[in-house]
This record gives C-alpha cells, structure tokens and sequence, in this order.
C-alpha cells in the first residue's frame, strides 16, 4: 500500500467502533415494542426505528467528536469523521417524507433506497469530511485524493456506498418488505455496515503496532 496508505499516528477509530452496538439494540427495541402496541406501519414509528437502528452510531459519534473539539489537540480522522456523520443526520428524514408526499410505495421495491439513506447517509457525510480533512492535511486536492485511495478507511467506508444499494434492491426483488416495525429494524441494520470503516481503521493501527 506505500506510505501514503499508512496511518503513521493514532487516529482514534478505536473510539468509534463502541457506538454501533447500542444502536442496533435501542432500534431493535423500540421495533418490538411498537409492533406490540400495534404500530406497525407507522410513519412516525419507522422514523424512529430507522433512526436509531441507522443512525444511533452518528449521534453517539458525533458526541464524540463535539467533546473532542471542546478537549482541544489535534485534529484527527475519526474527528472529522464524527462530524460528517452527525450533519448526515437529517437527510434521510427530508427523504423519507418527501417520498410518502409523493406516494412513493415505502414498502415495495421502489422504496429500497429510503433504509440506504437512514443506514449510509451519515458514512456519505463521513466520507465528505474525511476527504476535507486530507485536503487540509495535504494542501491540495491532488495530495488528498491521492492519500484517499491509499488510506484504509477512506476505501472501506466508499466501498459500502456503493455496494449497499445494491444489496438493499436485491432483498426487495426477491419479496422482503418491512411490514413491520422489527422488519423495519432488522433491514436497516443489515444495511448499517458504518462499523465496518472505523474496524478497518482500528486493524490497520493495531497490526502496524499504532
């Protein structure tokens, strides 16, 4: 990979890993729980497992990232990470309701793409800030773009970007529709591979011995 893909000092990923867990578990609940109360096919009751199934990662890494800013130091790639992760937040809840307003079918196959964008819109986020931070670090954008495809991270996390949507069609064609709330809950974690950039980063750190 060369020098330009090594991560020659901590980048605190290892923080970001811990956040995803809980987040699966409160969306998981919260899907249970609605079904049993007989909510379904609630609006409001998706947008909130979708949230937090999806999503519960970006608050906590956002967290994150605020108390680092407040602690002072150096910036790092976790850092602005978090940051693109937390302003991804409300895009897919502007999606969300402008496809039912439009009569969009949440349920059917055209409705795929809503659980992509409440599972990887903050990863979009997180990989925009990601690019802006090697930029600042580089000094320009041909530096930047040229440590982004040697950096770990970077890749993983443009990887399932684009590989998810397709997996998330797939599951819809073959008859899966998340008619209920667990449904719901269980689609967007299938789809929520936003762990999967912080545990490469983490890897890569722990076996060159960062």
């Amino acid at each position: 990979m060369g020098d330009e893909g090594e991560l020659p000092e901590s980048e605190g990923f290892e923080e970001l890993i811990r956040y995803t867990i809980p987040g699966y578990v409160l969306g998981l609940i919260a899907g249970v729980f609605l079904d049993m109360q007989g909510y379904q096919r609630s609006p409001i009751g998706q947008w909130l497992v979708r949230t937090l199934s999806g999503e519960g990662e970006s608050i906590l890494e956002g967290i994150y990232s605020i108390r680092q800013r407040f602690l002072g130091g150096s910036s790092t790639m976790a850092e602005a990470y978090g940051w693109g992760k937390l302003f991804g937040l409300a895009v897919p809840w502007m999606i969300d309701l402008s496809s039912r307003l439009a009569g969009v079918n949440v349920y059917g196959v055209e409705g795929f793409y809503i659980p992509y964008f409440y599972a990887l819109s903050d990863q979009m986020g997180a990989n925009i800030t990601g690019m802006l931070f090697l930029r600042r670090k580089e000094g320009t954008w041909i530096g930047a773009f040229n440590r982004y495809m040697h950096h770990p991270v970077m890749v993983a996390s443009l990887a399932i970007i684009v590989i998810v949507p397709f997996g998330l069609l797939l599951l819809r064609i073959y008859g899966f529709s998340p008619t209920t709330q667990t449904f719901t809950a269980l689609e967007t974690i299938v789809a929520n591979l936003c762990w999967i950039p912080p545990v490469v980063g983490w890897y890569v750190q722990r076996i060159r011995g960062i």
